[in-house]
C-alpha cells in the first residue's frame, strides 16, 4: 500500500542523524497520527532551511511517499516559530515528545492527538510569560489526562473504580484497568507518595487548576499510571527533571553534579 503525503501538516517529534546526509524523523501527522520518515540529503548550506524545519516542537507540512515502514520526504518546510523554552518548560517540551513517541500509534487517522499536541505546545510557549497565569505542572496534567482519553485507556476523573463519587477529602491511586482506587488505613509512605487527593481529581475532571499544595501528590498519582500503560519502562525526562535540582545546588557549590534516585523531592512538574 502507497500513502502520499501533500503539504500534510505534522508536528516534529525526535530527529536523528542517520548515515552522512541523513535524518530519521518522527512526525505527528494531522490526518495520518505518527508516521516514521528519511529527509535524505540534508547537509550543505542549500538544505539548512530543511534541516531548521526537522527540529523537535517544530510545526511543518511536508510532501512524501510512503510504501514501507517509513515515508520518504521531499518537502518539508515550517509553518510556524517553534517555542523557545528554557528550564524546566525545556524539559516539559522533551517529556510532551517522549511520552507521545511512547504511547501514539503509529498511522492513527483519527486528529485528537494531533490537536492535543498543538494545545499543549501552545500552552507550555506561554508558561512563564509576563501576564499570563498558565502553570506548566497543570499545563503537562492536562496534556496527560487528554493523551490518555485520546488513546482510549483514560476514565471518569470525578468517580472511582466502583462508580462511586470521588470523596475531596480522601486519597486515590489511579489504576490503569479500573480508574481510581481508594486508599484505604495508612498506607505507609510509598502508598501516600502515589496517591492523589480526591479534590485534585475532581479539579482535573472539571478542568479547573488544583490547588498548588495537591499538584505534588498528583503528578506522582499520574505518572505511577503511566509507568503502566508504559510497560514497567519509564522515561528519560523523568530521570532528567530528577536531575535537575541536585546539578544546580552542585554547579552553585562548584561540585560535580550527580544523579538523584530518589523522585519522592522532585520538582512538581515532569
Amino acid at each position: 500500500m502507497t500513502t502520499r503525503y501533500a503539504s500534510e501538516p505534522a508536528f516534529v517529534l525526535h530527529a536523528r542523524a542517520w548515515r552522512e546526509t541523513s535524518l530519521l524523523v518522527e512526525l505527528l501527522t494531522l490526518a495520518h497520527g505518527r508516521v516514521g520518515a528519511v529527509a535524505r540529503g540534508t547537509t550543505g548550506p542549500r538544505k539548512q532551511a530543511l534541516r531548521a524545519a526537522l527540529q523537535p516542537l517544530q510545526r511543518i507540512r511536508f510532501d512524501g511517499v510512503q510504501k514501507g515502514e517509513l515515508a520518504q520526504l521531499s518537502q518539508a518546510e515550517a509553518v510556524d516559530v517553534a517555542p523557545v523554552l528554557q528550564g524546566e518548560a525545556m524539559v516539559a517540551g522533551f517529556y510532551l515528545n517522549e511520552l507521545m513517541l511512547r504511547l501514539a500509534p503509529r498511522h492513527d487517522a483519527g486528529g485528537a492527538l494531533y490537536a492535543i499536541y498543538g494545545e499543549t505546545r501552545a500552552r507550555l510557549a506561554l508558561v512563564g510569560t509576563a501576564g499570563d497565569g498558565l502553570d506548566l505542572a497543570w499545563t503537562l496534567r492536562r496534556f496527560e489526562r487528554d493523551l490518555l482519553d485520546a488513546l482510549g485507556v483514560g476514565f471518569a476523573w470525578d468517580c472511582d473504580a466502583d462508580g462511586e463519587a470521588i470523596d475531596p477529602a480522601a486519597r486515590y491511586r489511579l489504576n490503569a484497568e479500573e480508574g481510581p482506587r481508594r486508599v484505604l488505613g495508612d498506607p505507609g509512605k510509598a502508598g501516600r507518595d502515589q496517591a492523589a487527593p480526591g479534590r485534585a481529581l475532581l479539579d482535573l475532571a472539571a478542568d479547573r487548576a488544583p490547588p498548588s499544595e495537591d499538584m505534588p501528590g498528583l503528578r506522582r498519582a499520574m505518572r505511577a499510571l503511566l509507568l503502566e500503560h508504559l510497560g514497567g519502562r519509564g522515561l528519560k525526562s523523568w530521570e532528567l527533571i530528577a536531575a535537575l535540582p541536585r546539578a544546580a545546588a552542585a554547579a552553585s557549590a562548584g561540585a560535580p553534579s550527580m544523579p538523584r534516585t530518589d523522585h519522592a523531592t522532585d520538582p512538581d512538574t515532569v
